[in-house]
């Protein structure tokens, strides 16, 4: 649970957005959890027992993004069987982009395309498939200048920000801190079948002071580190926290 009132406004906000057929625009720098917030959106929204299907679109290049979005067609290619794409996977869900501004131009207008006429054409067919999905964005990209250099369309801009919201930086938010941590251990702790007894005041405070460049992420993974050197019951205490926030360096690993 969130203490920072910004971001308990965001997720007050969400939910209310969430019961409308809205898209969503979510801006961050990476590792802030906007994956996180998508979900929370899905599972607030009337599309909760839907499928949630994300996407990665800066993890694939151009040709292999657009056959994971649209599918293939039987016989595009020697050895090539059917393939649904995200789109039609999401038919009657939530279909999450993560990374919507890596997209390359060609690539973001037959997004504009499927997304208008709610049905998609698979590579290499001419048949329409239902493609009728809820559509939630993310970026850690400035859209903005993406649109003012032509890199990002504006008429795609606005078909997936109905809502923008900006998530802030882990740094911004150090009472946030000790809960996300206290719970990042348990979970961590829970797969080796440990209860740890908690985090000790020290470790706490090197943890509010750290900057945490690699955001939620980077905090997560120090969790999970640190886990593995503990006993059932033991207390988290500095000397299990990386030497890189003991000694208040900003060079801790992401």
């Amino acid at each position: 649970p969130t203490v920072d009132a910004a971001v308990r406004r965001i997720y007050t906000d969400a939910a209310r957005i969430a019961r409308g057929d809205v898209s969503v625009l979510i801006t961050g720098a990476s590792g802030t959890g906007k994956e996180i917030l998508a979900r929370y959106i899905h599972r607030a929204s009337p599309l909760a027992q839907a499928p949630f299907v994300a996407l990665n679109c800066a993890a694939l290049p151009s040709d292999l993004l657009e056959s994971e979005l649209f599918g293939v067609e039987k016989g595009v290619a020697t050895g090539v069987t059917d393939r649904p794409g995200k789109f039609e996977v999401a038919d009657g869900g939530t279909l999450f982009l993560d990374e919507v501004g890596d997209m390359a131009a060609s690539t973001q207008a037959k997004i504009l395309r499927v997304l208008q006429e709610r049905s998609v054409h698979r590579l290499g067919g001419h048949e329409a498939h239902p493609a009728r999905v809820r559509v939630l964005a993310a970026t850690n990209q400035d859209l903005g200048r993406l649109r003012e250099t032509g890199a990002f369309r504006d008429d795609l801009y606005h078909r997936i920000a109905d809502w923008h919201v900006h998530l802030p930086a882990l740094r911004h938010r150090s009472g946030d801190i000790p809960n996300l941590a206290a719970h990042f251990l348990r979970q961590a702790a829970t797969k080796r079948g440990l209860r740890p007894a908690g985090i000790s005041r020290a470790a706490l405070d090197l943890l509010c002071a750290h900057p945490w460049p690699g955001n939620i992420r980077e905090l997560e993974r120090e969790m999970a580190r640190a886990a593995l050197f503990l006993e059932d019951g033991e207390l988290l205490q500095t000397r299990h926290l990386a030497t890189s926030i003991q000694d208040g360096s900003t060079d801790a690993p992401r």
